[in-house]
C-alpha cells in the first residue's frame, strides 16, 4: 500500500455512504503504514513531532497508539486495502523491535526510541513502565494473534505475541498495601507519579487485561474497591433527558467511551455496575447534544458539527469535554462514534468532509481538529486520534476487531473474574412465534 495507491485528497460528493467509509478507512490507516517509524514499524506519536514544540522528534514512537494502530491495520488487511501477507511481515518486525525494548516488569513505557527501542521519558517521573499504554498495546498484540491465529506461516509470530502478553507483570503494579493498580513505575522514581487506575475514564480495558493475565494475574479487588470507588466513577445524572450511568457531568472526553473499546464489545459488556452499550450510547448522545446547544457560542457547533474530546488546540493539547470546551472540534470524536450514534456520525463525516474538506481532509485523514472561532486547523495527526477513527468504523460495519479481541480465551476468563455476564447469558431471549392469523376458534 502506497500513497499513490489510493492518496484521492480531491474532495468527492457522490460517494455512497459505504465508498464513503472505505475512503476514510483507507487514507487515515496511512499514518500506521507509510508514516510508520522506518525501522521499528510502530506509530509515530504526532506528525508534526519537534524537540522545540512538543519535547520530542519524530523518532518517538508510541506504545498505546501502536495498539490503536495495529487494529487498524488488521481492519485494513481484512478490507483488502493492505495485503495479508505484507501485514505480517510488518507485525513481526514490530514485535521482534517490541522484544528487544526496554520494558519494566514486562510493561512498556508510553514512549520509546524507534530506533533503539530505549525509553523516552514522558514527564519528570514517568521514565518507566506505563500499564494503561501498555494495555492498549496488548489489546492491538492481542487482537492480531487472533487474527492470524489459522495461519501456519504466523506461528512464529503469535508465539512471540504470547511471550510478550504473559511477561507483563500486572501484579506488580499492584503498590503494596493497596486496592489499587497504579498507572506507572520507574526503576529511578519507584511509584513516584502515585497514579491509581480508578474512577470512569479510558482505563476499563487495562482492569480487564490485568484480571486476564495467565502469568501474573490479580483479582477483583483492585477493579471493585479500587476503580469503582474513585472519583466521578458513578453518575446517574440526567441532563437533556439522557440518562448516564457512570463518569463526571456530562460525561468527560469522549475518548472514554473509544480506547478501552476498540477490543471490548460494550454490546457484551454488563456487570454490577453498568450496561456499557447503554453507558458509552448515553455518552456520546450528550457530547452531541451539547455542541447542539453550544452554551458558549462557539461558530460551526451543531447537530453535524460535533465531537469534544482530548486532542490538540490552538495553544498546545487538551482534554476537552463538555465542562472543558474551547471551542474545538476533533473529527476522531464523532467517527469514533460510529457503533454508538452511526445517523449522526455520518451526518459529521459527511460535514467534516464534503463542507470542511478542503480544510480538513489531507495526507492521513482529517486533521486532528479545528476551531472556527478562531480560524484555526491542525496541522497534525495523532496516533491515538487516528487508530480509533479505523478501528471504530470497522467494528460498526462488521464487528471484526471485537470478535476477534473477545474470542480470547483469557480475555474470557478475564471478564468472567471480574463480575461480567458471559455472552450466553446476554443473549436476548426468543420470542415465541406469533401466528400469521388468529387461531381458528
Amino acid at each position: 500500500m502506497s500513497r499513490k495507491d489510493f492518496n484521492d485528497k480531491a474532495i468527492r460528493k457522490d460517494l455512497t455512504d459505504d465508498e464513503l467509509l472505505d475512503l476514510v478507512q483507507r487514507q487515515t490507516l496511512k499514518y500506521f503504514w507509510d508514516f510508520a517509524h522506518p525501522v521499528s514499524g510502530m506509530a509515530r506519536e504526532r506528525s508534526n513531532a519537534s524537540k522545540a514544540e512538543w519535547g520530542y522528534d519524530l523518532d518517538t514512537v508510541t506504545t498505546g497508539g501502536t495498539g490503536f494502530g495495529i487494529m487498524a491495520l488488521v481492519a485494513g488487511a481484512e478490507r483488502g486495502f493492505i495485503a495479508k501477507k505484507d501485514l505480517l511481515a510488518h507485525l513481526e518486525k514490530m514485535v521482534d523491535f517490541l522484544d528487544k525494548a526496554d520494558k519494566f516488569h514486562g510493561a512498556f513505557p508510553h514512549f520509546l526510541n524507534g530506533n533503539t527501542g530505549k525509553v523516552v521519558p514522558f514527564s519528570k517521573f514517568d521514565d518507566g513502565g506505563d500499564l494503561v499504554e501498555t494495555s492498549f498495546l496488548m489489546m492491538g498484540l492481542l487482537t492480531a494473534r487472533q487474527y492470524f491465529a489459522v495461519e501456519p506461516a504466523a506461528k512464529d509470530l503469535c508465539d512471540k505475541i504470547n511471550r510478550l502478553w504473559e511477561g507483563v507483570e500486572w501484579d506488580w503494579y499492584r503498590k503494596p498495601g493497596t486496592d489499587d493498580l497504579y498507572w506507572h513505575w520507574s526503576p529511578n522514581h519507584d511509584f513516584a507519579m502515585n497514579h491509581r487506575i480508578r474512577g470512569w475514564n479510558e482505563c476499563l480495558i487495562t482492569h480487564v487485561l490485568a484480571a486476564s493475565s495467565p502469568t501474573h494475574a490479580v483479582d477483583a479487588v483492585p477493579y471493585e474497591k479500587g476503580w469503582a470507588r474513585g472519583l466521578d466513577f458513578e453518575n446517574g445524572d440526567r441532563v437533556s433527558g439522557i440518562e448516564l450511568p457512570l463518569g463526571p457531568h456530562k460525561g468527560g472526553p469522549l475518548f472514554f467511551s473509544h480506547y478501552s473499546f476498540l477490543g471490548l464489545n460494550p454490546k457484551l459488556l454488563k456487570d454490577r455496575h453498568a450496561d456499557y452499550w447503554e453507558q458509552n450510547k448515553a455518552h456520546t448522545l450528550l457530547n452531541r447534544q451539547h455542541c447542539i446547544d453550544n452554551p458558549k457560542g462557539f461558530k460551526g457547533y451543531g447537530p453535524d458539527c460535533w465531537g469534544v474530546t482530548a486532542c490538540d488546540n490552538p495553544d498546545g493539547y487538551d482534554a476537552h469535554s463538555p465542562t472543558n470546551d474551547k471551542g474545538v472540534i476533533a473529527p476522531t470524536a464523532a467517527l469514533s462514534s460510529f457503533p454508538y450514534t452511526p445517523i449522526y456520525s455520518m451526518q459529521a463525516l459527511r460535514h467534516f468532509y464534503e463542507d470542511l474538506g478542503d480544510k480538513l481532509w489531507g495526507d492521513y485523514g482529517f486533521a486532528d481538529a479545528f476551531c472556527e472561532s478562531r480560524n484555526w486547523t491542525a496541522k497534525s495527526y495523532l496516533a491515538i486520534d487516528q487508530g480509533p477513527i479505523v478501528a471504530m468504523i470497522e467494528n460498526h460495519r462488521s464487528g471484526l476487531l471485537w470478535d476477534l479481541f473477545m474470542s480470547c480465551p483469557d480475555v474470557k476468563h478475564g471478564l468472567d473474574k471480574l463480575g461480567f455476564e458471559s455472552e450466553e447469558k446476554m443473549q436476548p431471549v426468543p420470542k415465541p412465534a406469533q401466528p400469521s392469523k388468529p387461531p381458528a376458534p
